[in-house]
């Protein structure tokens, strides 16, 4: 697939053939549902949490004598039918943490690429280089290519700090190295923007 390799100010310079190992495979539906639903998971903190009748306050003393009041009998003021009292069944601390074999991991990462590439929403750059790196020239450049108001994702290589500061105010927008990139941030973004120094790294990576 034959893609136009942009300048800073959005004008042509020359193509590119996309590789095909990368970019023209057969996208993988089932694969990427899975990964992104063990993503999300890996991402979950899982510090929820709730007392039971025996870790809340209180406790103690027989609140009432057990006949002759009138009263239901009670044997704790921490019972879970008490306000303030234990939860039944709560959730506690744990870890969502499931692991996903590397291949599957990279067939999720190859389809994602691909239905990019199908859908026509790759845009290869030839060099991200800012005159200063400040918010207002990356927005610049991403008006330049059409983007503005959209979720992009950005793939370089090399030191990307000052990239990835100066996108950082910009909602929807993210800067990474491509070697680094994850199927999630690639789907979850409308457009891919790769510089040629990012496209041979992928190249070099899973080419």
């Amino acid at each position: 697939m034959s893609v136009s390799i942009l300048k800073m100010d959005g004008s042509q310079s020359s193509t590119v053939e996309l590789p095909e190992k990368i970019f023209g495979g057969e996208p993988n539906e089932a694969v990427v549902h899975s990964y992104v639903v063990n993503y999300l998971a890996n991402q979950r903190q899982g510090n929820s949490s709730t007392k039971t009748r025996t870790e809340v306050a209180g406790g103690g003393a027989k609140p009432w004598r057990q006949k002759g009041t009138g009263r239901a009998r009670a044997g704790t003021n921490s019972s879970p039918l008490w306000p303030g009292g234990g939860v039944i069944f709560g959730p506690s601390p744990r870890s969502y943490y499931n692991r996903m074999p590397k291949k599957q991991k990279k067939l999720a990462l190859m389809s994602v690429l691909a239905d990019k590439a199908r859908s026509e929403r790759i845009k290869v750059l030839e060099k991200l280089e800012l005159p200063d790196h400040k918010t207002k020239n990356f927005a610049a450049f991403i008006n330049n290519m059409g983007l503005g108001g959209k979720k992009v994702l950005v793939l370089d290589e090399g030191e990307i700090a000052e990239s990835h500061r100066a996108s950082r105010n910009m909602p929807g927008v993210k800067v990474t190295r491509a070697r680094l990139a994850n199927a999630y941030e690639i789907l979850n973004a409308e457009f891919l923007v790769i510089t040629m120094s990012g496209l041979k790294e992928l190249e070099e990576v899973y080419g």
